[in-house]
């Protein structure tokens, strides 16, 4: 009787089981193809809801229209995602393309290694990192004083008579205040670290929106190179570029453009933010090129398709010219993120003089059906014609031109 009771367990539980694998299967297809969506997208005034296509959404869900939402429901039954649209005026940028030149300071100084300080009984350490102090920390003030500099930390520490001091810093977004024992080395106390208070580089403008003189560029932020980092900006500044000369990229090794600054007293912009999209700001000229000098239009996530599109960027002293690319393939983000989309560089002329995307090339505007849809951000080291691209609303968003 005992064994019989079993055998109905065991039936029920089989059964159970084949009824709920397909559907715990089918959910988790379904969670997988609308994790990336976005809660929000935009679309231009002109452009009718029911013409939205969202890409890469599994045939197992039906998209409903509804005024100014698009539903996912699982199997057209079980509403399982909501996507606003948000319609927005036909935004005109002027495409960019040229070089340019940036120079921040960061908000106090920023952790960028650990030094041995000679101890008692001739040990060596770092009395920050023996403290808790890790790379990529900001630090803001030494005993309530704030530090704007690297030479302004060191004239705190050798003119401190105590073998403590307070130090508050910035990790990770948080404000932290930790106390650190010193260690006497010679005449001074020493923390036992290397600071870094400024950075400087050359990258590519990707537009200038003429009604309110806001640029961006590069399409990915400005990081420390020993911690990967993204700077807090104090002060930054846009200067006019110049590429001199170019190593082309190979396979394991990334090519650069190498070029210098342009009458570096006089800069043509504001740098005030550094963001996950790009480094954004105010010019005080309009950044507009001689040879790509009418405003485009822009072209929101749902209008790219995977195909030909073209780059505009400035590889030598003869300006921005347009280059042929491939749009490979369109990934669904839901934040901003500067790998929105796969690139390859298709474009004979660049391959040959650069072997496709190399460093300061970041930013360059990418031009699909003649509407700025994104710009470039990343190259593939073993792969130099293949990178990645931004959408272009991500940079819109952190530049204020897109609510």
């Amino acid at each position: 009787e005992k064994q019989g009771g079993d055998k109905m367990i065991k039936k029920i539980i089989k059964n159970f089981s084949i009824i709920t694998a397909p559907i715990a299967i089918l959910a988790l297809i379904t969670y997988i193809s609308i994790s990336h969506l976005p809660d929000k997208i935009y679309v231009n005034e002109s452009t009718e809801v029911s013409d939205i296509c969202i890409q890469n959404s599994s045939i197992l869900n039906k998209i409903n229209v509804k005024k100014d939402k698009l539903n996912v429901d699982f199997l057209g039954v079980i509403p399982v995602k909501s996507v606003a649209v948000q319609k927005v005026e036909d935004i005109k940028l002027y495409p960019g393309g040229t070089s340019v030149g940036i120079k921040l300071s960061t908000e106090g100084v920023l952790v960028v290694g650990f030094s041995k300080v000679d101890g008692v009984n001739g040990s060596e350490i770092s009395p920050a990192k023996n403290a808790g102090i890790q790379l990529g920390d900001v630090l803001l003030k030494v005993n309530e004083e704030a530090i704007e500099s690297s030479k302004q930390l060191s004239s705190i520490l050798r003119n401190n008579n105590s073998s403590s001091v307070n130090i508050e810093f910035l990790r990770d977004g948080c404000k932290f205040n930790k106390d650190i024992e010193l260690v006497k080395e010679g005449e001074n106390y020493k923390l036992g670290l290397w600071v870094r208070d400024s950075t400087a580089g050359i990258g590519t403008l990707t537009f200038y929106h003429e009604g309110s003189d806001t640029f961006g560029a590069l399409g990915h932020p400005i990081t420390d190179g020993d911690t990967n980092t993204t700077f807090t900006i104090k002060e930054g500044e846009l200067l006019s570029a110049s590429v001199l000369s170019v190593r082309k990229g190979e396979k394991g090794t990334p090519g650069e453009l190498r070029g210098l600054f342009v009458n570096e007293k006089n800069s043509i912009g504001n740098i005030q933010n550094n963001t996950s999209s790009g480094i954004f700001g105010q010019s005080y000229v309009p950044l507009v090129n001689s040879e790509f000098n009418q405003p485009m239009s822009i072209g929101y996530r749902n209008e790219i398709t995977e195909g030909k599109a073209t780059i505009i960027t400035t590889i030598d002293d003869s300006g921005p010219k347009e280059y042929e690319i491939e749009i490979v393939k369109l990934l669904q983000q839901d934040k901003p993120g500067p790998k929105s989309m796969i690139i390859k560089v298709t474009d004979e002329e660049l391959l040959s003089k650069t072997g496709g995307i190399v460093q300061g090339m970041s930013g360059s505007p990418i031009i699909q059906n003649n509407k700025i849809v994104g710009a470039v951000t990343h190259v593939l080291i073993n792969k130099p014609d293949i990178g990645y691209g931004i959408y272009i609303e991500w940079m819109l968003e952190d530049a204020g031109l897109l609510n």
